[in-house]
């Protein structure tokens, strides 16, 4: 019987940004064992609640994380509109879903940067982040912010696009499908990244129900599940399906995502193309008297939003379950069995984030 040995890896990795821990228990090179640790940068933000009235939460709850700001944004704000009743104006759900669908874009190229980067795939790490900034460029333009962008808020948005604005995003966005899907193709299709990603982390569509699995690493599984079908904020008027694989390995887990970097420009563009004219925002009178439980699809999947209020200015309660959260248990999964050489590609392409997580 081979011996065992307890590896700590992290918080602190010269591959993972993350400050994720794990402790690996090894037979020689081969993970049988992984034991998560999480809470290194937990800073109580859903304990603010109490501090900060439900207008002034939009900021706090922005600040979970920086990639997915946009997201917890329009997921809290949607999460108390329901709870007032307030009926937000058309238009402002079309910008809600253009500036997420901006934001899916850019979350899913700056892991692709990161991947690469792990892999010694140099090159792809400086393109994918060169056309990244195009995207934080339209996020400037729009919204004045690179990576918080402060634009959500109860009952709206409280900025618009002008119709040379969103001329300008469709143009960007086709120039950037001119240049990604060459760059895609070549990804998908190198040797190196195959023999590295083909038939690693393998996860099965019935495991990846059952440990709970979300988002990117859920559809690479071939289960057709995306929140975007509930039709919350624009997608009840634009065209979503979801974006699957089948082989539930690290490899399909890549390919979805990349695949759904394409998808968000056509729904970008057909959002521009469809949005309607009138007001941004509506008055809001009173306080929030009840509760509501909000879904909507982050980049890395399924993100739940529970708020709860009283009746006064300051909410009870505010709760948020992010994606990585329910991919820990089937990463955790995945690793056993896997080479320890193998550990920091696995968690990549769950595309962790465990500034969300800790909160």
């Amino acid at each position: 019987m081979a011996k065992r040995s307890i590896v700590p890896f992290g918080p602190q990795h010269p591959v993972l940004p993350e400050p994720v821990h794990l402790d690996l228990v090894l037979e020689d090179e081969t993970v049988v064992g992984a034991i998560p640790s999480i809470g290194f940068i937990h800073r109580g933000l859903e304990k603010l609640v109490e501090k900060r009235d439900f207008k002034q939460y939009v900021y706090i709850a922005e600040r979970v994380c920086g990639i997915c700001s946009c997201g917890h944004g329009m997921g809290y704000c949607e999460s108390v509109e329901h709870v007032m009743g307030i009926e937000v104006p058309k238009r402002a759900k079309y910008l809600r879903t253009i500036w997420m669908e901006m934001s899916r874009v850019h979350s899913h190229l700056l892991w692709l940067g990161l991947l690469a980067d792990a892999m010694g795939f140099e090159s792809l790490f400086m393109e994918s982040w060169k056309l990244r900034e195009k995207i934080l460029d339209m996020f400037d333009a729009t919204t004045g912010g690179r990576v918080i962008f402060s634009v959500n808020c109860v009952g709206g948005v409280l900025k618009d696009m002008d119709s040379a604005m969103l001329a300008a995003i469709a143009r960007t966005v086709d120039d950037m499908e001119a240049d990604m899907t060459p760059l895609f193709q070549t990804f998908l299709k190198d040797y190196t990244v195959q023999s590295r990603l083909k038939g690693l982390g393998v996860l099965p569509r019935d495991q990846a129900i059952l440990q709970g699995a979300v988002g990117p690493m859920l559809r690479a599984s071939g289960e057709e599940y995306d929140v975007r079908m509930l039709g919350y904020a624009a997608y009840s008027d634009l065209d979503v399906a979801p974006v699957t694989a089948t082989a539930g390995d690290s490899y399909a887990r890549c390919e979805v995502r990349l695949k759904e970097i394409l998808q968000s420009f056509r729904l970008i563009r057909e959002a521009i193309g469809k949005i309607p004219g009138g007001d941004i925002s509506v008055p809001v009178k009173g306080n929030p008297n009840g509760e509501y439980f909000m879904r909507i699809e982050q980049p890395r999947g399924e993100a739940i939003y529970y708020v709860k209020a009283n009746g006064t200015k300051n909410l009870d309660r505010f709760r948020l379950r992010t994606p990585t959260t329910s991919n820990i248990p089937p990463m955790v999964e995945l690793l056993k069995g896997c080479q320890l050489a193998d550990v920091p590609l696995i968690i990549l392409t769950i595309d962790p984030c465990i500034s969300c997580t800790e909160r």
